[in-house]
């Protein structure tokens, strides 16, 4: 297996049923954050952090995300031919050359695990980065920089172990994630529990949408037994990972916002814009 992580996945099938209307016909993941499609900046943060192969998991009605990210050659020379120079090197410029997008069919919706498992045979025997564009993470303010799957592959790259992104959810909010179980050693991870009870949470720090798994996670979902719904969970399969002593965590203290809710939508779009304009944008 390799010490270097150049692939990404992104589970991108959901329906996005809580931005209804809005999404009967549009990818929930291209709803903008001001001027910017949500996946654009999960996509950007991956290439930051040096990844240069894009795996999307998508479902039905999720063919504009495959068209955002391709070349738009008519709309580039429109765009020239007005003089709107900038407009179009914008345009030509969504990704970098030498970064490659893969699209991978999850025909049925049956669990984060599932999707993962959808991109094995585009991942192969390698490491690779998961980021769930649902989870908007950004700096607190304008000067600040912050890239947490950098921050995930820099950690991978000593350990060669599975590294998720933790932050400290105080209270009963905690019931809400994934929370971890903590090792022996700091950061090391002894286990992840799903939604616990508040009284039951083994601890304050909550898995956040950022991995790095070793390739070996395919072995265990595949052997996981699927639950309610039908569904398989990615967070078991860490789970089992962590009991055998392969599982670690990073700290992030980046900024989250859920934008899996309008609410958390919303809350992204007013902080972006407040960045922008004490930025001078």
């Amino acid at each position: 297996m390799s010490h270097t992580v150049r692939k990404a996945v992104f589970p991108v099938a959901g329906f996005g049923t809580r931005f209804l209307p809005a999404t009967k016909a549009m990818p929930k993941e291209l709803l903008p954050i001001v001027d910017k499609p949500l996946i654009q900046y999960a996509v950007e943060e991956a290439i930051r952090a040096g990844i240069d192969t894009l795996i999307f998991v998508t479902g039905r009605n999720k063919r504009a995300i495959e068209d955002h990210f391709d070349a738009n050659l008519e709309l580039e020379a429109a765009l020239r031919a007005k003089g709107k120079h900038a407009q179009a090197d914008m345009v030509h410029n969504i990704l970098p050359s030498g970064v490659e997008c893969i699209f991978v069919r999850q025909a049925e919706q049956l669990g984060l695990g599932h999707a993962i498992l959808c991109a094995e045979r585009v991942v192969g025997d390698e490491p690779f980065a998961v980021l769930l564009a649902d989870d908007f993470l950004t700096q607190q303010s304008a000067s600040a920089k912050s890239n947490v799957t950098n921050d995930l592959k820099n950690a991978f790259e000593t350990t060669g172990q599975t590294q998720l992104s933790v932050m400290q959810v105080p209270g009963a909010d905690i019931s809400k994630y994934g929370v971890i179980v903590r090792g022996d050693t700091q950061g090391a991870v002894a286990g992840l529990v799903e939604k616990p009870n508040f009284e039951e949470a083994p601890s304050d720090m909550a898995s956040i949408g950022r991995y790095i798994l070793t390739p070996d996670i395919f072995d265990v979902l595949r052997d996981l037994p699927a639950g309610s719904g039908g569904e398989i969970q990615l967070a078991d399969a860490i789970n089992i990972q962590a009991q055998r002593g392969n599982v670690n965590s990073v700290h992030s203290t980046a900024l989250r916002f859920d934008c899996g809710s309008v609410d958390g939508f919303l809350a992204a779009i007013s902080h972006v814009s407040n960045l922008r304009h004490s930025d001078g944008d």
